[in-house]
């Protein structure tokens, strides 16, 4: 009875024209136009020196890791340096950046960075992930310097009054110039911000898959539609039909991913990164959240089919809106301001599971993002069996 019920939902979800074109139509169309809109972008528009301040306090200067990335980032000898960068006092830099001369500057307080703008867009951008990047090497170094200072300790030579910890220190140093670790300047190489307008578009392609998992539910609820009045009175398990309409639904959806990820690779030539496995990973679970989105919402409201139709749309747009889709430099606008939006945006949390695949080495923002979907769906999910459980109908 599962597998009737199941090739029965496919068949009538492959039949609703609506359906197939928000699924398979719309996004495929919508890579089209972006790609038209930003394929000579990049090489119109090349990035520039960006013009910044270090605020040269004792911090600083006693922080190597810090002095030597700035160094290498603004060394004039580099063709492809990334920064001009000044060292000057705090009041120096406040005053450079109202008269615009720079684009923000950093000053370390306490070895945490902090970065002072006046407005959004690229080159702030640039600024604050590359800063995020040196502090993610620095905890690399400093996690080195914990595993060097255990395996001295541990030889039973050494405690920890008369251990040479500037011998040490210096060791990690030397270890990361001699490319054990390396800490290298990544942002020419792969820079490539363009790349978030097609990362929001698989992030709506998987959302869109709400609209899959919202009209499978429909099909099964009593006040929604003939066939759930049939499906309420009938001796089969409720679970196992709406398990099977769901599951076609998922099916549907990753079809269609699939087909915009061929699409875009292979016709628009995007480049997503070379972690296929985690790529894959991530349209899976983003596409688990959109349809556990659509589910909820299916559930809960008490609405007709066009109606829900219309909320799952709009809930999509917004979150692809505030993950950069209509302009980049939003992203940036509510990490910094409102950052809790995106925590909890299943739209950001995609586009920034594949961001953090491009342009880092390590996975443990990709595996965050990773997470948080999974924790969106099952919240998703648990309110949907909830909502279903309480639905009873006097009269069908």
């Amino acid at each position: 009875m599962f597998i009737h019920n199941f090739k029965y939902a496919l068949k009538t979800l492959f039949r609703d024209k609506m359906l197939i074109f928000w699924t398979f139509a719309f996004p495929i169309i919508l890579g089209t136009f972006f790609n038209m809109a930003f394929s000579n972008i990049e090489n119109s528009e090349k990035l520039e020196i960006i013009n910044i301040a270090i605020v040269d306090n004792d911090e600083f200067q006693n922080n190597e890791l810090y002095k030597q990335a700035f160094k290498t980032l603004s060394d004039e000898e580099n063709e492809d340096r990334l920064f001009n960068t000044k060292y000057v006092t705090e009041e120096e830099a406040k005053q450079l950046l109202e008269k615009d001369e720079i684009t923000g500057y950093m000053i370390l307080e306490e070895d945490n960075p902090k970065i002072v703008v006046t407005t959004s867009g690229i080159n702030e951008t640039i600024l604050k992930y590359v800063v995020e990047e040196i502090t993610t090497n620095g905890q690399i170094v400093e996690n080195l310097i914990d595993k060097e200072i255990n395996k001295e300790l541990s030889s039973g030579i050494y405690n920890l009054y008369n251990l040479d910890y500037k011998k040490i220190y210096e060791n990690v140093l030397e270890k990361t110039q001699n490319q054990e670790v390396k800490i290298t300047d990544m942002s020419n190489k792969n820079l490539s911000y363009t790349m978030i307008e097609f990362y929001t578009l698989i992030a709506m392609a998987c959302l869109y898959g709400g609209i899959l998992g919202m009209v499978a539910i429909n099909k099964n609820l009593a006040n929604m539609s003939s066939n759930g009045k049939r499906v309420s009175v009938a001796p089969t398990p409720k679970g196992k039909v709406i398990f099977s309409s769901i599951l076609a639904s998922y099916i549907i959806q990753l079809v269609g991913l699939t087909l915009l990820f061929i699409y875009t690779i292979f016709v628009l030539k995007v480049d997503y990164g070379t972690n296929l496995p985690l790529i894959i990973l991530l349209g899976i679970v983003g596409s688990l959240a959109g349809l556990s989105m659509g589910l909820a919402i299916g559930t809960i409201l008490k609405a007709n089919e066009n109606v829900k139709t219309g909320i799952v749309i709009a809930v999509t747009m917004l979150g692809c809106f505030l993950s950069g889709m209509m302009g980049i430099t939003m992203k940036y606008i509510i990490d910094t301001n409102a950052p809790i939006i995106n925590k909890i945006n299943p739209a950001s949390m995609i586009t920034d599971g594949f961001y953090s695949l491009y342009y880092y080495d390590t996975l443990d923002r990709y595996y965050f993002n990773i997470i948080s979907l999974l924790i969106f769906s099952i919240i998703m999910i648990v309110i949907s069996y909830t909502s279903l459980r309480r639905q009873k109908f006097e009269n069908l």
